[in-house]
């Protein structure tokens, strides 16, 4: 005869306090989770410091090179002496383009493109393709209003990743100096455009005509006009919103 078999209650309680040996316990998870969260935010910081002050250099540059030519030698000689600083500062600007789409920065493409592209065209499509251009006297107002402009931004946000916050005159300046040298930068570089016209009807740079094995035809002359034509409106709109940024921005920081 075959005695039923009953579990003890010592059998029991041993059971329930075995360990679960492949579960993770939820504390480490989230200890590791909070660790790889700021060790990627410190390589974000790391990264967007480097980037800023290596960037500050390079304008800083532009507006001493800009005043010191324009003491001893004329406008003339402006462009010739700012031209290696001012493309790679200018062209780092592209990297802000990234910085938005993978969330780096706050600041969303449909503000930081239309400026980086318009400052872009200017510097390589305009006074880089055409030397004739170089010599006017809106060089040295597009230089030295765009030098002031980054060198007050790139300080601003090089401040703000390495310290945490920038002190409160350099965020007026950030959110102030816009409202003259926007005009003044803006202005320089519409009249470059106007100014190189001619010269491209002329020298027929960057024209593709036809017959071709593409069947298209490109005129830069033209393509220049319609680039003065999307300024018409293009200008105002980013300078409304440049102003509604000052508001929010220096109304946060009285509140702060």
């Amino acid at each position: 005869m075959q005695l039923p078999l009953y579990k003890t209650s010592t059998d029991q309680s041993t059971r329930k306090s075995r360990p679960r040996v492949f579960s993770s316990p939820p504390l480490l998870h989230s200890l590791l989770i909070a660790s790889m969260a700021g060790f990627l935010s410190g390589i974000r910081s790391l990264y967007l410091s480097v980037y800023n002050w290596a960037v500050f250099y390079g304008w800083f540059q532009v507006l001493y090179l800009a005043i010191k030519t324009l003491k001893e030698y004329g406008h003339e000689q402006v462009y010739d002496a700012v031209e290696r600083p001012l493309q790679l500062a200018q062209t780092a600007a592209i990297l802000e383009i990234l910085h938005s789409l993978v969330g780096l920065v706050r600041s969303p493409v449909s503000a930081t493109l239309p400026q980086i592209a318009s400052r872009l065209y200017v510097t390589w499509g305009i006074l880089w393709s055409f030397p004739e251009a170089r010599s006017h006297v809106l060089v040295s107002s597009l230089v030295i209003s765009w030098a002031i402009t980054e060198i007050i931004r790139y300080s601003f946000f090089g401040l703000k990743e390495t310290f945490g916050a920038p002190p409160s005159w350099l965020l007026w300046l950030r959110y102030s100096t816009f409202l003259v040298l926007y005009p003044t930068g803006i202005t320089s570089e519409v009249g470059l455009i106007y100014i190189a016209l001619s010269y491209m009807k002329a020298s027929e740079k960057y024209c593709l005509r036809m017959p071709n094995k593409w069947n298209f035809s490109f005129d830069y002359f033209y393509g220049a006009v319609l680039v003065l034509g999307i300024y018409v409106p293009g200008s105002p709109h980013l300078y409304t919103y440049m102003l509604g940024q000052r508001k929010k921005a220096l109304s946060k920081a009285k509140t702060a």
